[in-house]
């Protein structure tokens, strides 16, 4: 028999240093503007106007600019906390692909205690307990996973990606489901729907002029803080690097793998449940669907700033900006569909997933090689 080799096989490209990626970033970002300028040409929109609305995100010229403002911090906040958390997990090779779920359990259980005891304790205990139990329920749904990993070697992958869609199916339970039991829904309302917060429940704000700044921004930068510093300067940080290099080392050298494995995942699902809080808090009401997808989003920022934390602040707030931006724009627009946005979005970030790999690697002609 005949021995078939690959037409192309991948080799890691030599010399591909940080300067190298970003200008391919760059060079790929631009790329995709140009791909979306030639979309919205076809549709009779100058793309220009279009992308210094999307980049100001519609402030300039505005009656209220403020709101814009909190209205993308809301957005923000939670793409940087769950990014943040992600990372935790990719660097001790733990695919964790249930941050929509861990998001969902979080928002489930902080709205738990808003409807409990919005109206009878002090806003700041209130907003605390939330976060709390918003922490407390995603880091037990993501540690659930890590424990049968750590026992029985499941796929962590597979199992995240399932609980996702028990979350989605648990929260619809209660969004479609009308009972005096319910108490998440308006009894007011004819049809099923979810019950406003108290005013005692929603995320305390500090008011700068007529802009209110939310203090969800503060305590993510906060936390942006303490986890470089986790991963760079504590014990735990370095036990994480050496079990995501190889946990044979790790064993080797004394770690307790597993229980490192479940700390881990406790607190990379236990942020993203906090962000699942902080987002409920901050809307003032449950949803159905409250995760804006940002569990997948997260995924792309995350491996975009190789689980970097300075880099995933700054891709967190660029992909931010584009989604917001992109909404904005588009709403000035009758002949653009309101999905323009994610299909712009798309379209930037799979050509910057392209550079990024091109830019680390290179396709080898395998017959070129054989006829040297």
């Amino acid at each position: 028999m005949k021995n078939h080799q690959p037409v192309f096989r991948v080799v890691k490209r030599e010399g591909a240093g940080p300067g190298r990626q970003v200008l391919a970033y760059v060079a790929a970002v631009v790329l995709a503007l140009a791909a979306g300028a030639v979309l919205l040409q076809v549709q009779g929109v100058d793309p220009l106007t279009f992308y210094r609305q999307m980049l100001t995100m519609g402030i300039p010229g505005s009656r209220y600019p403020w709101r814009a403002v909190e209205n993308f911090i809301k957005l923000f906040v939670p793409l940087l906390i769950v990014s943040l958390a992600l990372a935790l997990a990719f660097k001790m090779r733990f695919w964790n692909i249930g941050g929509e779920g861990q998001f969902m359990m979080g928002a489930f259980w902080a709205a738990f205690v808003a409807m409990k005891l919005g109206d009878r304790l002090p806003q700041p205990a209130v907003v605390l307990i939330m976060a709390l139990c918003g922490a407390l329920g995603g880091g037990l749904y993501g540690m659930f996973v890590a424990a049968l990993k750590v026992k029985w070697g499941t796929n962590e992958t597979l199992l995240t990606l399932m609980l996702n869609y028990v979350a989605i199916y648990f929260l619809q339970f209660f969004a479609e489901t009308k009972g005096e039991w319910n108490f998440f829904l308006d009894p007011e309302s004819a049809r099923p729907k979810f019950a406003k917060f108290p005013e005692g429940a929603q995320m305390i704000t500090i008011p700068i002029g007529p802009f209110r700044l939310n203090l969800s921004l503060v305590a993510a930068l906060v936390l942006c803080a303490l986890i470089f510093l986790y991963l760079n300067y504590t014990k735990r940080g370095y036990e994480i690097a050496v079990v995501g290099d190889s946990p044979s080392t790790a064993r080797y050298a004394g770690m307790k793998v597993g229980r490192i494995v479940i700390r881990t995942i406790f607190l990379s699902a236990a942020l993203i449940g906090l962000a699942g809080a902080f987002h409920v808090s901050s809307a003032g009401v449950m949803s159905a669907s409250p995760t804006n997808d940002v569990g997948w989003t997260g995924v792309v920022v995350a491996w975009l700033a190789k689980l970097n934390t300075a880099g995933i602040l700054v891709a967190a707030l660029l992909i931010t900006v584009l989604q917001f931006g992109c909404q904005t724009a588009s709403a000035a627009y009758p002949s653009i569909d309101a999905n323009f946005a994610n299909l712009l979005q798309g379209v930037i970030l799979f050509i910057v997933l392209a550079a990024d790999f091109f830019t680390r690697f290179q396709l080898v002609w395998t017959r070129k090689e054989a006829a040297k």
